[in-house]
């Protein structure tokens, strides 16, 4: 059996989030064990963060990101808040810089315990996005679902934070639509090549947006940060809202907003909470792991339900 890695249970803003310790090791966890800890309901979740040895110098980690279906995933926000999170508690410092596949990631942690997560430029260019189709202006692109002559939802903003995000605006509660049929057809549209985030988006001022998203390759999910940036940065690239805004994820049980700025810079920040839940060990192999929390002696090894812990 692989030898057990450290890795912790945490939300960002209820985004269910698995943060493995892979530090000093040349392995990675595998789409196996991903789908099989997403199998349990004790570790289902929407992203793996993944923490490897630095990459590049001057950066804390290299960070690989999962999807709950095994796939690689380029950018998360919510993750990432909760890898800032994990590693203040062990190192006492409050910066972090991390590599992705996506690019350099910054992020700081407050004295109110909310972080900040540079998430880096947006990317508008339909072939960058990537789209099918080319379009000179991806603010609106041509797409609709529903009657020709009575869409449920059309146009959406697209743009890509690392991963590409299609965001439909939405005139009343985006809970009030069934994104659970909808977000799989859109998810897998022959006009998102890679696939794409879909949000429904609903503004509700000029400083603020009500949010709610199917995540590719994680379906349903409480929350996401990087389509709440993409969301805000499409508002005010639209003229719905100003460059800082407010995001009110309507499905997340927790009533915190995000704080979303679009900097003159052009980068975009991203500011809010992450919770620890519980932590354990876990075989990044094959996904088995034991919870700290539980009595070695009586702890069952999950995944391998007849297996005793030794």
């Amino acid at each position: 059996m692989t030898e057990l890695v450290e890795f912790a249970r945490m939300n960002g803003l209820g985004n269910k989030i698995l943060v493995v310790d892979m530090r000093g090791r040349a392995d990675k966890v595998t789409p196996q064990a991903a789908i099989a800890l997403n199998a349990d309901p004790a570790t289902q979740f929407d992203q793996i963060m993944a923490i490897h040895d630095p990459k590049a110098q001057g950066t804390d980690a290299w960070i690989d990101i999962l999807n709950s279906d095994g796939t690689m995933a380029q950018a998360c926000g919510n993750g990432t808040r909760c890898v800032v999170q994990a590693l203040s508690s062990e190192t006492g410092r409050k910066t972090f810089t991390f590599q992705t596949v996506a690019g350099i990631l910054n992020a700081v942690e407050h004295e109110d315990g909310t972080i900040s997560v540079d998430m880096g430029k947006p990317v508008f260019e339909w072939d960058r996005i990537p789209l099918a189709e080319e379009f000179f202006d991806t603010s609106r692109i041509e797409l609709q679902i529903g009657p020709i002559d009575a869409p449920i939802l059309h146009s959406p903003s697209a743009m890509s934070m690392g991963n590409p995000h299609a965001i439909f605006w939405v005139d009343r509660d985006p809970m009030s639509f069934d994104l659970e049929l909808f977000g799989p057809l859109l998810e897998n549209h022959p006009m998102f090549p890679e696939k794409a985030n879909i949000t429904l988006a609903q503004v509700t001022s000029k400083s603020s947006l009500r949010t709610r998203t199917w995540e590719r390759g994680a379906g349903l999910t409480l929350a996401c940060g990087s389509a709440a940036c993409a969301a805000a940065v499409s508002a005010a690239r639209t003229g719905r809202t100003g460059r800082m805004v407010t995001i009110d994820v309507a499905s997340s049980p927790i009533r915190q907003p995000l704080v979303i700025e679009w900097r003159d810079d052009d980068h975009v920040v991203m500011t809010g909470p992450a919770e620890w839940e519980w932590s354990g060990k876990v075989d990044p192999t094959i996904g088995t792991f034991i919870r700290d929390d539980e009595p070695e002696a009586n702890a069952i090894q999950r995944g391998e339900p007849e297996a005793r812990v030794n």
